[in-house]
Order: C-alpha cells, then sequence, then structure tokens
C-alpha cells in the first residue's frame, strides 16, 4: 500500500462487510481493504485543503447556472417533411381513424 493510505486491518473490513450484508472471501476482504483505504486516504486529503474564507453553499445550484442562448437553429423544413407523408392537410399529418 502506498505510503499516506489510512490502513484498514481484516476486522474492520469484517464489521463493514457484515453491516451491509456481504459475504467476502479473503482475495476480496484484502481488495476491499485496499479501496476503502484509498477513498479514506483521498477524503484525508480533501480535509487537508485550506478552505478558509469560502463559504459554505446548500446546493450546487447556488454557484449559478450557465445556461446556452436561446436561438434558433436547425430549423425544420416543413414542407420537405410533409412531402414524404401518405396524406397531409393544411400543413398537417392526415392519420386513419384507429378509435371506433
Amino acid at each position: 500500500m502506498p505510503h499516506g493510505l489510512t490502513s484498514l486491518n481484516a476486522e474492520d473490513i469484517e464489521k463493514v462487510a457484515h453491516l451491509a450484508r456481504l459475504g467476502l472471501s479473503g482475495p476480496e476482504r484484502d481488495a476491499y481493504a485496499q479501496d476503502l483505504s484509498r477513498i479514506l486516504d483521498l477524503v484525508s486529503q480533501m480535509n487537508a485543503v485550506p478552505t478558509d474564507g469560502v463559504e459554505p453553499m446548500t446546493h450546487p445550484d447556488e454557484a449559478g447556472l450557465r445556461l446556452r442562448d436561446d436561438a434558433v437553429g436547425n430549423e425544420i423544413d416543413r414542407d420537405r417533411l410533409l412531402a414524404v407523408a401518405p396524406k397531409t392537410r393544411d400543413g398537417l399529418y392526415l392519420v386513419p381513424k384507429v378509435i371506433e
């Protein structure tokens, strides 16, 4: 395991597996120990980042949304689309009645 990782032992992994109702084999337990240790190390790294002066947010949308311009683009050629329809009238598709 790389230096600086929070080391989890087999007993810790067994407790977590029991709470999650997981049955783990020896190799799976070792893999989970490494994965969870890496996650805990990442959390430690994030906790070490100085956040003085950073105002807490209750929701990410508070940062503001980046909206695109509401501009017309790729207009549909209605006449071309109506030309391939079996029946049309006054710019609308005509379809057979299906409910009696």
